[in-house]
């Protein structure tokens, strides 16, 4: 996507600097670090789709306590394993779900591993996932952001909010398009650590119902909140 593409490029690209200062200072200074591979990334992405984080962890750690291998995992029964995930929500979608890609990866690289992708440009990593059954644009961000520490942003729901909120996304962008303008408005550099920032600000201050505007430490810069305020009354 090209800035041009973006409506008011230059005023949403100029929140970033201000902001990301602020919520670092609030949030920590964060340096990526792996915490799983991209095969469990992968993984645990599918189980995430419409579910909480403990949700999903439920069903990773089952998973991962009845199959010592993906390869026990693609070739168990599909009722047991979607038994086995139901914890996650969803069951029936995702482990057919779970068990197609790991055919497809199976099939493509004859081994279950995804460390390739690294070598590839981004834009190849992310057709080669998205290629994948049920894998869109934001489970394809989460595995090159985490996994590799390349600069894919993803957009959560958390993510999509807080950015119409603050004014960073255009009004009624789909998540799946928001992924391109955050990584315009952001520096390569700082897609991991704004990402988990924002999240954060989603969970605590700019919550769904009832955000917690006059607390809140970037409202000054935030289109939502210049909306609620009267003509000529100052940001708190």
């Amino acid at each position: 996507m090209k800035d041009t593409m973006i409506p008011d490029f230059e005023r949403r690209k100029s929140k970033y600097s201000p902001i990301a200062t602020i919520l670092r200072e609030v949030y920590g200074d964060l340096k990526w670090e792996p915490t799983q591979d991209a095969m469990d990334e992968l993984i645990s992405c599918i189980l995430s789709q419409n579910t909480n984080d403990n949700n999903r962890d439920r069903g990773f750690y089952a998973l991962k306590a009845r199959y010592p291998t993906w390869q026990a995992v693609m070739e168990a029964p599909e009722s047991e394993l979607i038994e086995t995930i139901r914890p996650a929500g969803l069951a029936n979608q995702k482990g057919p779900r779970i068990q197609n890609a790991l055919r497809h990866i199976w099939s493509e690289r004859g081994a279950f591993d995804l460390n390739f992708l690294g070598e590839l440009s981004l834009d190849a990593a992310r057709q080669w996932l998205t290629a994948l059954d049920g894998i869109g644009p934001k489970t394809a961000a989460i595995v090159m952001c985490f996994s590799f520490n390349r600069p894919a942003f993803p957009v959560d729901t958390h993510v999509h909010r807080v950015g119409m909120r603050i004014g960073f996304l255009p009004d009624k962008i789909s998540a799946d398009k928001a992924h391109e303008v955050m990584e315009r408005l952001v520096p390569p550099q700082d897609h991991y650590a704004f990402h988990i920032q924002l999240i954060r600000h989603g969970r605590t201050i700019c919550k769904a119902r009832n955000p917690l505007c006059d607390r809140c430490p970037i409202n000054q810069y935030c289109d939502y909140f210049t909306s609620l305020r009267k003509p000529g009354e100052a940001s708190l």
